[in-house]
């Protein structure tokens, strides 16, 4: 298998691969839940609240398109070249992509005030910093905590507010479950590919600890997204909890690909991706008042 990697490495990378659309429901639903929240409490509008998501894919794909550069130093020998070229290519198509996020902020700082400025600045070194120099939080180990607020948190209370709706606790608070998801969603990412990263010198949290403790946090993530959605439940922030039921027979098969051999791994990923759509589209269900 590593000659495999080996020989995938001399080649570029395609752009489907560099966008992992997997990971765009990162952003689906961590704006989707803010500006839900905004709606429910009469603000902004439909087209409004697409333009907030139309923005919020953006970032991630430009997140998402960049991520590669965190590579390079790995890829200096000259068999690497057109893979440095394609990495470069699709970068380039990310810094475009954070453009058009910045046009679209704007527009709508002009609109709300200068508290949302402040969340679009945390939000756009946020995305630079995952995996750029001389932040490049993700080989620091930093990756799993600080999407939580910053993909997570932030991007739910962000969305909200770009509604026009007054930042509050309780959306603090329900902000909270989808985040420790797409934490979980991005350790998936580390755990899948724990041998290679450990092999590169690739300093992820998951290598720091190792894997079985990798394993550990991804299990009390999951926990801890169903614990604080009951704690939501029973303090009156959601509604309903039956809806969320179903998310649960999700959970037996990602439990058994956490113990698999790395290439069976792999699917450990867009199986976690598909926890947090399912997750995130059965908790709006549980907020809406009908």
């Amino acid at each position: 298998m590593d000659n495999f990697r080996d020989q995938t490495e001399l080649v570029a990378p395609r752009l489907l691969q560099s966008l992992r659309p997997f990971s765009l429901v990162v952003a689906l639903v961590s704006c989707g839940l803010g500006v839900a929240l905004a709606l429910l409490d009469g603000y902004g509008s439909g087209w409004r609240a697409l333009v907030i998501l139309l923005a919020g894919l953006a970032l991630q794909a430009g997140v998402n398109l960049i991520n590669d550069l965190g590579d390079l130093p790995l890829l200096q020998d000259d068999r690497f070249a057109e893979r440095r070229r394609g990495i470069h290519r699709h970068a380039r198509l990310g810094y475009c992509c954070f453009v058009f996020c910045s046009l679209i902020g704007f527009w709508l700082v002009a609109d709300v005030g200068l508290s949302l400025l402040g969340l679009c600045a945390l939000g756009a070194i946020g995305a630079l910093g995952y995996s750029v120099e001389p932040i490049h939080y993700k080989r620091r180990g930093l990756g799993v905590p600080l999407v939580f607020w910053l993909m997570g948190v932030l991007m739910v209370l962000g969305a909200s507010h770009a509604m026009g709706a007054p930042l509050t606790l309780s959306q603090l608070w329900l902000s909270l479950p989808i985040s420790a998801l797409i934490s979980l969603l991005l350790l998936s990412n580390e755990l899948r590919d724990w041998e290679l990263d450990r092999q590169r010198g690739v300093k992820t949290l998951t290598v720091r600890l190792g894997y079985a403790h990798g394993q550990r946090l991804y299990l009390a993530l999951i926990a801890s997204a169903y614990l604080v959605t009951l704690v939501l439940w029973q303090q009156q922030l959601l509604l309903r909890l039956w809806p969320l039921l179903p998310s649960l027979l999700l959970l037996p098969a990602l439990l058994k690909l956490l113990d698999a051999e790395p290439q069976a791994r792999r699917a450990l990923t867009p199986a976690s991706g598909r926890l947090l759509l399912i997750f995130g589209l059965l908790y709006l269900g549980g907020l809406l008042p009908f």
